[in-house]
């Protein structure tokens, strides 16, 4: 077996898949983009999921990843565990829609046992199955697994709600007897006992079911396109490859623990082996997290990187380290993962400054709190859920410690009180957040502020004097974590107009804080809301301003957009247009008219056209400072809803587009690049909203498009873009054809069943009645057999059931002295409650749905009753 490094293991694992036909992608970044569901990417499989979902199509249907990951659903076993970790990395191979079963399993052998890969011994490897699962129990004999090496287990299945779905096989390494205290063997997979001997190192989905709540498992439907999704942890075949006894003795690990060692001190071994673990591990997680752009806060991911760092302190001190020290590993993890991940070495310094600034806020918080909670504990073991938040209201002392320090020393914490104390504090918060944001904005303070402020509409950078500091609108001597502030000369855009503020940072070099909105103070000045990555900001101190170049550029390629637009629409409708709102961002555009009328497709495509033809004409964008009534000569568009000074700002693309407006613009035309009407709709009775994408958000909806064009034209055989409508036309047809010859089918079929089953009447005081279970009928064959059946008789009450993927339909039916003795919907009314169902309808005709059908017989006999 080789002994490789983490980073051998890697180029091991993609290089192996590459020689398969395997893209080599990079992985994402931890933040999730376009995911809000998501705290963390978590999974291999994450960033890939729009070419999963058809949303995309891959650059290659073969797929190699390295993916960074972070979970944080179990901190507090980290450092318990041998193998639990907040960071790790997962390898993955995918195929979208290309090999399956037969070929994954055999690379599975071949990377794991050959001399390309890692060399393991076959007889040491286990894998699980599910029961159903029979060409994977197959394929792996045929590659030279022993069949008593495959355990069957029913939880081998991977399935979240309806969608993709299918049973998994893993792969287990056995380290051996050693690892076996208890001497159970197979046991421990058969019965999936937690152990460290047979250690899961890989994971294979094979996606190839849609699951339908309410369907059995077994009678799922294959899907047409099936996928594989693996995923395999590094840090696990780390530790069998090189031997070691738990993760964090790997390569992977140990370079931290040796140099959080030198800061303490205090050997690797016994007490001390927990926290050089939970300092290593946590040190990671931060390293690679603070890297791709979060920050510490009070909410959100933010707020678990503050458990992390706290936790990790706290068994610092355990370890005899007093003061700021996770920020000292940094330069270690960046190191050793630079070759694989440059961001980490990259962005070291912000890191480690970000990471110090938080250690030096929560050591005055661990001192002061710890005091008061080992205070506590001299007078009772156990504490209450207000005893925990009163440690976390007052002095900002984590919950999660609290519980941890209490189990410690043997007592138990009332977790549940301490959640029922913070649902109190939110539902006081919760009432009061109108008259605090209300405060806020009409705060004395802001009022008060009246130093000038002047916002510079053509710069993106620009070093500042702070003129004012501000904490929900209060006025504060110093902003240490989160803050409102203004500059003498700002270059941030604030909210205005339909425009969304600026983004982006300002730092200087003792603080850095990133501008997460821009709103306007009462006097006017651009107030920018701004969270600390490190350091502090106070009145007169000099930062520079960073702006998001990239999203002022697309929000203003679609606030000029919207003007070409509200043009053209007055154009192509022949008439004032009277514009009733708009938005615009970096992503797209909304334009709100008043109109009674939907746009035809022929008048949307010319407004498109129009548009794009101003843009192609590349008119320069002029701006005029001028007195309101002069502008107002000038013919300039207003938004209804806006309130205007004497002085007014006019943007003009020449004659043909003259608009009051604040926002910021692209300086020609041109650099819109293009344009693209993507939908037109009723917001509200007389009000339409038109949505609209430029530049790169076109080309994505365009290429997009372009996707769902290609699929259909695969789907035909390749034809060419000019065929697709004609043979499309052409399948409809044909298909109209076939289901009406399959129409008449089903009614010849119902016709003649409708005969057989007529024969089962059974006639009640001079009613006939039937009572039917169909098998595996659906509601229309229902409707189409009790149509026929209907005819055989003048007096009838008919009831039949059926099956379909949400239950059981059900149809009742009465006519002549039937429907007088028992009609339609009261029948129903009468078998609901024997069959769990309900439903409802008229006297001749009700249908419903039913649950149970496993007490028919009453059912039947009940109905002959109320006949009778």
């Amino acid at each position: 077996m080789k002994k490789l490094t983490g980073q051998q293991i890697r180029e091991t694992w993609i290089k192996f898949f590459e020689n398969r036909g395997h893209k080599w992608m990079e992985g994402v970044n931890l933040i999730p983009q376009g995911d809000d569901s998501l705290l963390w990417v978590n999974a291999g499989v994450t960033g890939l999921k729009k070419y999963f979902d058809g949303s995309e199509i891959p650059p290659c249907r073969r797929i190699v990843n390295v993916q960074k990951s972070i979970r944080t659903n179990d901190i507090e076993n980290v450092g318990h565990t041998a193998r639990h970790h907040t960071f790790f990395e997962m390898l993955g191979n995918f195929s979208i829609g290309d090999y399956f079963r037969k070929e994954v399993i055999k690379w599975a052998v071949e990377i794991l046992t050959s001399e390309e890969g890692f060399g393991m011994p076959l007889d040491k490897l286990y894998m699980t199955y599910n029961p159903s699962d029979l060409e994977s129990f197959r394929y792996w004999q045929e590659n030279g697994v022993d069949k008593s090496h495959l355990i069957p287990l029913e939880d081998n299945y991977w399935q979240i709600g309806e969608g993709p779905c299918g049973p998994n096989t893993e792969v287990f390494f056995d380290r051996g007897e050693e690892w076996d205290p208890k001497h159970l063997g197979i046991k421990l997979l058969e019965d999936d006992i937690e152990n460290d001997r047979y250690i899961e190192i890989w994971g294979i989905v094979f996606s190839q079911y849609n699951a339908v709540n309410g369907v059995k498992r077994e009678d799922y439907k294959e899907l047409p396109s099936k996928n594989i999704d693996t995923g395999a942890g590094l840090e696990r075949i780390a530790c069998i490859l090189q031997h070691t006894p738990t993760n964090f003795e790997t390569d992977l690990f140990m370079p931290i623990i040796e140099e959080a060692k030198k800061l303490s001190g205090k050997p690797y071994e016994g007490e001390y082996l927990m926290p050089y673990r939970v300092i290593a591990d946590h040190t990671r997680c931060l390293s690679f997290a603070l890297s791709d752009g979060a920050y510490f806060s009070n909410e959100g991911r933010g707020y678990v990187l503050r458990r992390i760092i706290r936790r990790a302190m706290r068994y610092g001190q355990k370890l005899g380290i007093m003061e700021p020290f996770m920020h000292k590993l940094v330069d270690v993890v960046a190191e050793h993962y630079k070759d694989f991940y440059p961001s980490v070495y990259k962005n070291k310094e912000t890191v480690k400054k970000m990471i110090e600034s938080e250690e030096e806020k929560f050591l005055k918080t661990l001192t002061q709190g710890e005091a008061m909670l080992r205070n506590l504990l001299s007078d009772h073991k156990d504490l209450s859920g207000e005893e925990i938040f009163k440690l976390y209201d007052t002095y900002g002392f984590p919950s999660e410690l609290s519980k941890e320090i209490v189990e410690e020393n043997g007592g138990k914490a009332d977790m549940d009180g301490f959640y029922k104390c913070m649902e109190e504090q939110k539902e006081r918060a919760r009432n009061a957040r109108g008259e605090i944001e209300s405060f806020a904005k009409q705060s004395q303070d802001l009022l008060a502020f009246k130093e000038a402020s002047n916002f510079l509409y053509g710069e993106t950078e620009k070093e500042s004097e702070v003129i004012g500091t501000f904490r929900n609108g209060v006025a504060v001597e110093e902003i240490t974590d989160e803050g409102e502030l203004a500059f003498k000369e700002c270059v941030f855009y604030a909210e205005s107009g339909g425009q969304v503020s600026d983004s982006g940072y300002i730092e200087s070099g003792s603080c850095k804080a990133l501008v997460t909105a821009v709103s306007k103070a009462p006097a006017g000045q651009h107030l920018l809301h701004v969270r600390l990555a490190y350091g502090s900001i106070k009145k007169g101190d000099l930062l520079t301003q960073y702006v998001d170049r990239n999203k002022r550029l697309l929000t203003a390629r679609n606030h000029s957009a919207t003007h070409l637009l509200h043009a053209a629409l007055t154009n192509v409708l022949k008439g004032h247009v009277d514009q009733r709102g708009s938005f615009v961002n970096d992503e797209y555009l909304r334009f709100d008219f008043t109109s009674l009328h939907a746009l035809s497709e022929e008048q949307k495509r010319a407004i498109e056209k129009e548009v794009n033809e101003k843009i192609a004409e590349a008119i320069e964008q002029k701006t005029l400072i001028l007195p309101i009534e002069e502008a107002k000569k000038l013919g300039a568009e207003m938004e209804f809803s806006e309130k205007y000074g004497d002085t007014v700002r006019v943007v003009t693309f020449s004659d043909y587009s003259k608009e009051f407006c604040g926002g910021t613009h692209v300086s020609n035309s041109q650099d819109i690049g293009l344009f693209v009407l993507e939908s037109e709709e009723a917001i509200s009775s007389g009000t339409r909203r038109i949505t609209g994408l430029t530049s790169l958000g076109a080309i994505s909806y365009l290429g997009n498009k372009r996707n769902k064009l290609d699929k259909i034209e695969e789907k035909f055989g390749g034809v060419s873009d000019n065929d697709v409508v004609s043979r499309l036309d052409s399948s409809f047809n044909e298909l109209a054809k076939t289901k009406k010859e399959l129409d008449q089918l089903k009614e010849k079929l119902s016709s003649s069943s409708a005969k057989k089953i007529g024969e089962s009447f059974a006639e009640v005081s001079g009613i006939h009645f039937l009572f039917e279970h169909m098998n595996k009928a659906g509601r229309a064959e229902l409707l189409r057999l009790g149509d026929n059946l209907k005819t055989l008789h003048q007096d009838y009450v008919i009831v039949l059931l059926g099956d379909d993927e949400k239950g059981h339909p059900c149809l009742a039916l009465s006519g002549g002295k039937g429907k007088d003795k028992l009609p339609a919907s009261v029948a129903l009314k009468e078998l609901s409650p024997i069959l769990n169902g309900r439903g409802g309808g008229k006297d001749e005709s009700a249908s419903g749905q039913m649950a149970d059908l496993s007490k028919l017989n009453e059912a039947k006999a009940h109905l002959l009753e109320k006949l009778s």
